[in-house]
């Protein structure tokens, strides 16, 4: 039987510690954001109230407009064609890992959907249901 050595035992933990840690980031960005908003929302986040919302309908443009129906797929935008890789984290483990990109998307998301940026309350509910997608 071969046993680890001493050289790939580091090896082993440095791999290991590189699998967990984006893990540990993803939770903290959201965490971190949905506490920031906290201060602002008027109620606790709902991540029933932010399929809602994703769901919500306005002239036409919801976020299934371009992300589609299900969040596990690639959608494409509306209007460019360009591709969106799936919104759910569970299957694309990039999603709502860095507080820059999701400031941007939800502002540029909102305004071309709603025609406004979204409030804290609905960013709160949205990011609260999708980080469980």
């Amino acid at each position: 039987m071969n046993r680890p050595t001493k050289s790939t035992k580091p090896t082993c933990l440095l791999l290991l510690c590189s699998l967990v840690a984006p893990l540990e980031t993803h939770a903290n960005v959201v965490d971190d954001l949905l506490k920031e908003w906290q201060s602002e929302a008027a109620t606790p986040f709902n991540a029933a109230a932010g399929e809602a919302v994703w769901y919500r309908d306005v002239d036409g443009r919801s976020c299934p407009s371009c992300h589609t129906d299900s969040l596990f797929v690639e959608g494409r935008h509306e209007r460019t064609g360009k591709v969106i890789a799936p919104m759910a984290p569970s299957v694309n483990p990039e999603r709502l890992t860095e507080r820059k990109k999701i400031n941007k998307w939800f502002k540029r998301n909102c305004k071309w959907t709603f025609g406004r940026e979204c409030s804290a309350q609905e960013k709160g509910d949205i990011l609260t249901w999708l980080r469980d997608q």
